[in-house]
């Protein structure tokens, strides 16, 4: 009760939810002896595949016995989830008395919540030196409240797409744009360039980063993995090959995000072994990325049917949910929900041989689009239909032995749904 208090005043501190500047991060950190600049980081910016990198370095730099800070965004189901120091996520209490410190360092300033969240994990982070930080970048990076360090270990450029285009002038919603918001202001020390959809995006991001002096690992030119058909795939860089053990989460795309995370950690020397790799790999933790529900009160409603919910938005989101789609031999039903800004018939274009499509509200968002009227845009789907609730929903698909339901669309429906569960 003490925390979202606390948080329903941090809400009310600024007009706009995103107000992209940089000024009043850094005055509020000043007041707070600017502890962004006592961290070791690693920096990860990007459209997709942020949260699975990070949870992948995690997973490898415990089997290396190193702690972890880890802040991220959005939360799922709670927002301690952005809030993970020595290896923990933070409890109510102490978050409660983190956030009690900084609103009084702000005194009553204008700042929004992203702002003042990201100053509160600098402060608490700075109380561990010798931590590793692993920070998701927000909304683009230039301006985004992360952007404040003067260093850092490296910074991983994930896959980037066309994504949250209503925050650029319309003549500027394209591809270059997006790539130079996010890597343009990328620090000096080393950056590790993930696996991109197109080469026209790699290749925007080199002559984006070109005059940067950092050391760069672009996949391809100096890592690469394969699958192979005996179950473990083989990652490759500069210093070797690791032959390695099928990670525990489903997806071509978690492949790409593991290499990245691999040859981020093999470039700086933390001290990491193949071993810890091997096993790191096998014991991520991957929260709404598709994720499998296995029990509760929706998998009841499933019955013996497999369900999973995934938090992918965008167009290259749904491209590689597809890709993993098209390798089951089953029919697929979908259950979906977006927000209003999502280009929403570009989103399920590219689910093929889907066996139905249901649309469905996200409950407690405002700035959802309506089922009803998702299902009318969708007007390229025969098989389509809206339910107003997820159990609805479910139990309205007809289902034959071995069909799956995949629910998605959108974090903020994926974190309901758990939160239902």
């Amino acid at each position: 009760m003490k925390l979202q208090k606390v948080v329903n005043r941090l809400q009310k501190l600024h007009p706009k939810e995103i107000d992209l500047s940089l000024d009043r991060i850094k005055k509020l950190c000043k007041k707070l002896g600017n502890p962004q600049d006592k961290i070791k980081a690693i920096s990860i910016v990007g459209t997709n595949g942020k949260y699975s990198t990070i949870q992948a370095l995690f997973s490898i730099l415990k089997e290396t016995n190193l702690k972890c800070n880890i802040y991220t965004s959005p939360h799922i189901k709670e927002i301690n989830e952005r809030f993970v120091f020595n290896n923990q996520e933070l409890n109510d209490e102490d978050l409660a008395n983190l956030f009690e410190q900084i609103e009084e360092a702000n005194n009553n300033e204008p700042i929004t919540f992203f702002e003042i969240l990201t100053a509160a994990y600098f402060h608490k982070a700075s109380n561990y030196p010798n931590n590793i930080n692993l920070i998701e970048a927000g909304l683009f990076h230039r301006f985004d409240a992360t952007n404040i360090l003067k260093e850092n270990l490296a910074s991983i450029t994930c896959s980037i797409s066309k994504d949250h285009l209503d925050w650029l002038p319309k003549d500027q919603q394209t591809i270059e744009k997006i790539v130079f918001e996010k890597t343009s202001t990328l620090l000096n020390s080393n950056i590790i360039v993930a696996k991109q959809s197109t080469k026209e995006t790699m290749e925007c991001i080199k002559k984006t980063i070109f005059q940067n002096k950092s050391n760069k690992v672009f996949f391809n030119d100096d890592f690469s993995y394969s699958v192979n058909e005996n179950d473990f795939f083989y990652y490759e860089d500069k210093f070797g090959g690791l032959k390695l053990p099928m990670p525990n989460v489903l997806g071509q795309f978690q492949l790409e995000n593991i290499a990245t995370a691999i040859a981020t950690l093999r470039t700086l020397d933390l001290g990491v072994k193949d071993e810890d790799i091997q096993k790191g790999i096998t014991k991520i933790t991957s929260l709404a990325r598709l994720q499998e529900i296995k029990s509760g009160k929706l998998k009841k409603l499933a019955n013996n049917h497999k369900l999973f919910v995934d938090g992918s938005h965008n167009p290259l989101g749904a491209k590689a949910l597809n890709q993993y789609l098209q390798s089951l031999n089953c029919n697929k039903h979908i259950i979906i929900g977006m927000m209003a800004n999502k280009d929403h018939n570009e989103y399920m274009k590219y689910f093929k041989d889907i066996s139905s499509v249901t649309t469905i509200d996200i409950p407690n968002q405002p700035n959802s689009i309506s089922g009803k009227e998702l299902m009318n845009k969708l007007n390229s789907f025969n098989n389509i239909q809206y339910k107003d609730n997820i159990n609805e929903a479910i139990k309205s698909i007809s289902l034959k032995e071995n069909d799956i339901i995949l629910i998605t669309g959108s974090l903020y429906l994926a974190g309901e749904i758990l939160k239902l569960n």
